[in-house]
Formats: structure tokens, C-alpha cells, sequence
């Protein structure tokens, strides 16, 4: 067989409107009505265009639907949360929020890095992005976005930025650890202590805030509450819980600044042979399932809901879009997870 005898190969084409509206029997203006939401048709005809478009495979050009009423559909977020712990709930949040209103997230990941960051604000702006959010792996203070977004509605999430102008959402640290602690004093404990991370974290400044209030209104002293910094990691709770013990009072109750310390400090009572909770209670902080859950006894800990902040990123964008003004920093509410190891019944 030779070259000439080999059919042709047949290259599919895609569906367009005008096949649409051919097999419907209508104009292409008809057809790009019924498949548009626009346009007074009569029920019988918009169904029938929509289902030969669904019967042949037909998709409407999305850009140039964007073009024509001005909004892409679509919103970028910009995370340096490359691990996701925190990005990935509120992100859950976010697209929850906003596929209510047929948006799409488009996620890009910056790692700490001004230059990637940059590219990747200039690509969302190429793509004609209808707003940013812009999240990280703490809530500390950031530097805007490098890229003028020429007024493109944008938000900070988990993350905030010096720009007064800036709407910035983040977890009520404060309260978070004021809640943990005003639990435990409850409880009848007394000698409290705070096992935290680096003090250079501005949720760890606000959180032992938070701690020394609740102490304060329940007439303690907060300079007598033993307070020890160090890294996020189970290491660092056992080697402050030898810490404590040594000394001359030791706690009948600790408030960790993570659930990662918290299980460090658990797991160092049990190989001490110290009953948690009936000697010490343990509360920490992030409700991290995996870590919370696992521990033994299971962790009491303080849930920031990201993923609520994340819908409420969501929501707040969709206002921008619609062409609110909203400014400032928002501080949301934490929440209290009661498991076994603050002593306390746990509520079903």
C-alpha cells in the first residue's frame, strides 16, 4: 500500500455555537442567549439549546464571556504555605464560598520568595483574575504585593500586610489563648504554666497575652505563671516539661502554644510516670487533627477555623468584586475543642 492509499486521518473538530444553534433550529444570537442566561426566551427553547450544547460536547468560550461582561470567573490565591497545614483548610473555605458563584481559584505558591511572588501576581493579572487573596503560613506582618494590581480587589488571609488600606483576616490569637486558659481555671487548676514557640511570632506575643489575662481575672499573678519559649516541635514540650518539673512549684496544668508542643509535653508526663489529665491538664493550640486525635489521651486544643476564615475570605472578596470598600484588620473568633487530656467531660 503505498502513501496515496492510506486514508486521510480524520481530525475531530470542536463543537461550536453556530452547531448549537444549527441543530436547535435557532439564530447563533438565539443560541448564545439561551446558553448566557440572557435575553427573554421562552423556557421551552432555552432547554432545548442547552441540551443539544450538553448532547454534542458544546463549551462556551469562557474568555470571551469574561471580555464581554467585563469578569473572569476567577480569583488567584498566593500562598508561601508550601507544607498546606494551614493554606489547605482555608483554601477549602474559600473555594466553598465561592463556587456558590461559579468561581474558580487559580493557587500559586511563592515560598517566601519576592521575585516567584511577583511572577506570579503578573500572571494572575494576564489571566484577568476578578480579585487576589493573598495567605501564608503565619498571620505575622508581610510587605504588600510587589506588583501594582491597579486596583484589583485584594485581601490578605492568615496573613496581613502594613498597607492601611488593606483588608487583612486573621484568628483572635489572644482570645484563642485567653479561652484555653479561662478552660483550665475552671477546671479548679491553679498553677498554671505556658509552653509556647518563638517569641519573634506575633501569634505567640498575643497568646501569652491572652494567657496572663485570663490569670489576671481569675486573681492570679501572671509573673508568678512560669512562661517558656522555644521552637514548634515535641522536642522542645518534653525538654520545657523537664524544665518545669525541676523546679520548686510544679504545674497542675499547662497551656501549650501548639499542639505539637502539647504532645510532647503528654507523651514526657507518660514516660515520667505522671498522669495526664488527673496530675496535669493539657490544652493546646490549631486543633490539628492528625496530631490532636492521635495523642494519647486525645488533645484538648484551641481550633482557629480556617476554614470558616477561609468562606469569610471568600465572602469579603465577594463583596470587593461588587465593588465594596473594605479596609482594616478583622480578628475571628477561635474556638475550644474539649478532648481527655484537660480532665474535662468531654461535650457530644
Amino acid at each position: 500500500m503505498s502513501d496515496d492509499d492510506v486514508p486521510a486521518r480524520r481530525v475531530p473538530t470542536r463543537p461550536t455555537i453556530r452547531d448549537v444553534a444549527r441543530l436547535a433550529e435557532v439564530s447563533v444570537g438565539t443560541a448564545s442567549k439561551a446558553l448566557g442566561d440572557s435575553g427573554k426566551l421562552r423556557p421551552e427553547t432555552r432547554a432545548r439549546v442547552r441540551a443539544i450544547a450538553k448532547q454534542i460536547g458544546f463549551r462556551p468560550n469562557d474568555l470571551a464571556h469574561s471580555l464581554h461582561r467585563g469578569q473572569s470567573q476567577t480569583i488567584g490565591v498566593i500562598s508561601t504555605d508550601s507544607f498546606g497545614r494551614f493554606t489547605m483548610p482555608i483554601m477549602e473555605g474559600l473555594e466553598a464560598c465561592l463556587s456558590e458563584q461559579r468561581i474558580s481559584v487559580i493557587m500559586c505558591n511563592a515560598t517566601d520568595d519576592p521575585e516567584r511572588e511577583a511572577r506570579h501576581v503578573e500572571t494572575l493579572l494576564g489571566k484577568r483574575v476578578d480579585g487576589i487573596v493573598v495567605t501564608a503560613r503565619r498571620a505575622d506582618q508581610r510587605p504588600p504585593l510587589a506588583v501594582d494590581t491597579l486596583g484589583l480587589p485584594l485581601l490578605y488571609v492568615f496573613s496581613r500586610t502594613e498597607d492601611p488600606g488593606a483588608l487583612c483576616l486573621v484568628p483572635d490569637d489572644e482570645a484563642g489563648a485567653r479561652l484555653a486558659t479561662m478552660h483550665l481555671l475552671r477546671l479548679g487548676r491553679r498553677r498554671l504554666a505556658h509552653i509556647t514557640g518563638p517569641e519573634h511570632f506575633e501569634a505567640v506575643r498575643l497568646r501569652r497575652l491572652g494567657f496572663s489575662a485570663a490569670l489576671r481575672e481569675h486573681g492570679l499573678d501572671p509573673a508568678a505563671a512560669p512562661v517558656l519559649a522555644g521552637v514548634w516541635s515535641e522536642a522542645w514540650g518534653r525538654e520545657a516539661l523537664d524544665r518545669l518539673l525541676a523546679s520548686a512549684s510544679a504545674p497542675d496544668a499547662i497551656f501549650c502554644g501548639s499542639d505539637l508542643i502539647a504532645r510532647g509535653v503528654i507523651d514526657r508526663l507518660r514516660e515520667r510516670g505522671i498522669e495526664s489529665p488527673s496530675t496535669v491538664s493539657v490544652v493546646g493550640f490549631d486543633n490539628w487533627g492528625i496530631i490532636a486525635e492521635a495523642t494519647r489521651p486525645p488533645l484538648t486544643t484551641i481550633d482557629m477555623n480556617l476554614r470558616q476564615l477561609g468562606y469569610e475570605a471568600g465572602r469579603c472578596l465577594i463583596e470587593l468584586i461588587g465593588g465594596a470598600s473594605l479596609e482594616g484588620l478583622r480578628r475571628m473568633p477561635c474556638s475550644l475543642i474539649v478532648r481527655e487530656s484537660c480532665g474535662a467531660q468531654r461535650v457530644t
